[in-house]
C-alpha cells in the first residue's frame, strides 16, 4: 500500500533529521524559500519536528486510520496523486497566508495532507451517501487544535483539506466520466500555482 510506503519515508526523513545534521533545514518550508526552492512546497510533508515524537506519532496514526479505508476505495494511483496535491495545496496556502502576514515561521509535518485525506473521504462519503459527521467531528477537533495550540500551522491544514475535498471530487467525478478519475484533480495545479503567484507578489 502507499500509506505504508509514505509512513516509512516519513519515518526514515524523521530519523535522518535527528541524525544527520542539516537535513532538518534542507526540508523544512518558509514562505521565502517556497520560491527559490520550490521542492520544499513538498519535501516539508515528509518531514517532521524531530524534537517532538508526538508530532510524528500522530500524524502517522491518522495517516494510517484514513489511508486503510480510502486507499483502497480510490486505489494506489488516484490515492497517491489526492495525498500529494493536499501536500502541495497546504503548503501553498501556508505560504500565502505567512506571506500575507509577514511571518517566516518554518514548518514541517504531513498533517495538511492528511488533512487532504479528511476532504477525500467527505467527497467519497457523500457519492456514497455513507454518513460523514464522523469525519467531520475529527475535522473539527484536529482544526481546533491547530489554532489553540501554538506552533501548529493550521493554514497548511485548511489547505489541505480544501484541496483533498476537490481533488476527491474530481476523481470521482472524472470516473463518473468515464474517462479515469486521476487527470482530473490535476487541474488543482492551476488553482495551486495561483495561490503561489499572489504570494510572490505579498512578498515582493
Amino acid at each position: 500500500m502507499c500509506t505504508y510506503s509514505i509512513i516509512g519515508i516519513c519515518v526514515l526523513v524523521w530519523i535522518g533529521e535527528l541524525y544527520v545534521p542539516g537535513v532538518a533545514s534542507s526540508v523544512a518550508l518558509t514562505p521565502d524559500l517556497a520560491f527559490s526552492e520550490p521542492w520544499r512546497l513538498l519535501t516539508s510533508a515528509f518531514a517532521h519536528s524531530p524534537y517532538s515524537i508526538l508530532h510524528i506519532a500522530t500524524n502517522m496514526l491518522m495517516l494510517w486510520v484514513m489511508g486503510r479505508s480510502l486507499e483502497p476505495y480510490l486505489g494506489r494511483r488516484d490515492y497517491l496523486i489526492c495525498y500529494l496535491l493536499s501536500a502541495v495545496g497546504g503548503s501553498a496556502v501556508f505560504v500565502l497566508l505567512a506571506s500575507a502576514t509577514a511571518s517566516g515561521t518554518a514548518v514541517v509535518g504531513a498533517s495538511g495532507a492528511v488533512f487532504g485525506l479528511f476532504g477525500a473521504q467527505l467527497a467519497v462519503s457523500r457519492h456514497e451517501r455513507m454518513d460523514s459527521s464522523g469525519i467531520w467531528l475529527l475535522v473539527g477537533i484536529n482544526l481546533l487544535f491547530g489554532f489553540i495550540v501554538p506552533g501548529i500551522a493550521w493554514q497548511a491544514h485548511l489547505g489541505g483539506f480544501l484541496t483533498g475535498l476537490a481533488a476527491g471530487w474530481l476523481v470521482l467525478r472524472g470516473r463518473a466520466s468515464g474517462r479515469g478519475g486521476w487527470a482530473y484533480p490535476l487541474a488543482l495545479l492551476v488553482p495551486i500555482g495561483a495561490i503561489l503567484a499572489i504570494s510572490a507578489g505579498l512578498l515582493g
